[in-house]
């Protein structure tokens, strides 16, 4: 008991260190942000070079002293990693200090059918919810309230958002943080709905695609919904016709937080929704092109970040595979953050099932996460009840192991009178031109 009460001690005081001006922030002027950026950057290459294995060897090798990296141009110079990098060897990443041994994993999403193990030490975690009030003031406005008002997430049992819940109850004094339940996306539309209206939240947050089927399904079969005052999708794109049906026909604005297991603050849209405010001080943001050449504001290439905030898995110049440009505009809302003007999120793809029931792939991941072995995966729906399985594993004995357990947590989810095919392979390929997707459906829903 002693204990608990000391750790929540300890975690409203790390939140408190660092809620002072984070308001403020998206205001300040270039200068101030540069600088304050520059600070953070400055710290935590020095920590890597000190701390981080993978660091150590790079400067080493390279011959480069931290203090030569002052501000983030200077990272240039750095080379870039990428997931597969990180994947094969994710320890190679991790600082050795008690800040990064005692660093909580989390697996990423599985979005490229290729889960990577990413350390996030608690001191970051807990300050996360202090650097939240950046996205929240924006929320607040919106609702019109500043403190107590209702935030209800629809996820999977498990994921990333969960177990950070999961730690901020344990460390944290409930009041720090507006109040939040979560629903599941495994549930009915019958049942979800009705723990809405029950709830009655300002906010509904969830996956860009289940939240527009969601409301899609709510328009067709003309049920009734505790509307809420605001709709925030996280970790994967909405349509833009998703988003003005939803706007049109509820009349919700709908926001975004752009976000990923390797960085939890990237970028946020505000009231203006004019693209992502990115949250420079504390996750740098740069667009290459294939070859890596930094590219200009405007030009759409692929998205490198490099994370101040994590002392956990530290990550500069980090391939994160997302597609956007940014922009030299200014935003009518007055926040002076850079602004990524657009981003090709990855669209997950639905399953509509035979009994009427649709299922978000992130449910499917839900299944995979639990079960080591997996290097990639990706599940094909021919038909409402009929289904393929593509497994990557180590070698085919592991295969051979592992596949009963996914079958069965599949059937579970899914229905045991779908027929699910299975099969071992060495590589998973793209189909056709599409961008590769671990769960795909092939047939269209009624």
């Amino acid at each position: 008991m002693m204990e608990n009460l000391l750790n929540k001690v300890y975690g409203n005081i790390v939140v408190l260190r660092n809620l002072y001006g984070q308001r403020r922030i998206p205001y300040l002027s270039p200068e101030e942000l540069y600088e304050l950026r520059d600070t953070r950057l400055r710290s935590i290459v020095n920590y890597a070079a000190k701390t981080v294995p993978y660091y150590q060897d790079l400067f080493k090798t390279m011959k480069i002293h931290p203090s030569e990296i002052r501000s983030v141009e200077d990272l240039e110079g750095l080379p870039f990693l990428d997931k597969e990098m990180v994947r094969k060897d994710p320890v190679y990443f991790i600082s050795t200090t008690r800040r990064g041994k005692n660093a909580i994993p989390f697996l990423t999403s599985g979005s490229t059918g290729m889960p990577i193990k990413i350390y996030h030490d608690r001191y970051s975690l807990l300050a996360n919810i202090a650097l939240g009030e950046r996205e929240r003031e924006v929320i607040s406005k919106i609702c019109g309230r500043l403190f107590g008002y209702r935030t209800a997430a629809i996820f999977y049992s498990g994921s990333t958002t969960d177990k950070v819940q999961e730690l901020y109850r344990r460390w944290t004094f409930i009041p720090i943080r507006p109040e939040q339940f979560t629903l599941s996306v495994l549930s009915p539309v019958e049942e979800v709905i009705e723990r809405i209206n029950h709830l009655r939240p300002d906010v509904l947050i969830g996956y860009g695609s289940y939240l527009e089927t969601f409301f899609k399904t709510l328009a067709l079969r003309s049920l009734s919904l505790h509307l809420p005052k605001v709709l925030v999708y996280v970790a994967e794109a909405m349509t833009d016709e998703g988003k003005t049906f939803i706007g049109q026909k509820f009349g919700i604005p709908v926001l975004s937080q752009y976000n990923a297991v390797e960085a939890f603050k990237i970028g946020f849209s505000c009231e203006e929704r004019k693209g992502f405010h990115l949250h420079e001080d504390l996750c740098h943001v740069k667009v290459v092109d294939t070859n890596g050449k930094k590219l200009t504001d405007g030009e759409k290439g692929e998205i490198v970040i490099s994370n101040f905030v994590n002392h956990g898995t530290v990550l500069l110049n980090y391939r994160l595979g997302d597609v956007g440009s940014l922009s030299r505009e200014k935003c009518p809302c007055g926040r002076t953050l850079p602004l990524l003007s657009e981003l090709e999120g990855r669209m997950e793809d639905i399953l509509f099932l035979q009994d009427g029931r649709f299922i978000h792939s992130r449910a499917i991941w839900g299944v995979i996460k639990s079960i080591e072995g997996v290097l990639k995966y990706q599940l094909i729906q021919h038909e409402p009840k009929r289904f393929e399985l593509r497994l990557v594993t180590v070698c085919k004995g592991t295969y051979l192991r592992i596949v009963d357990r996914i079958l069965d947590g599949l059937k579970n989810l899914l229905g045991s009178s779908v027929t699910i095919e299975s099969q071992y392979v060495d590589e998973i390929k793209p189909q056709e031109e599409r961008k590769f997707m671990p769960v795909l459906s092939l047939c269209k829903p009624r």
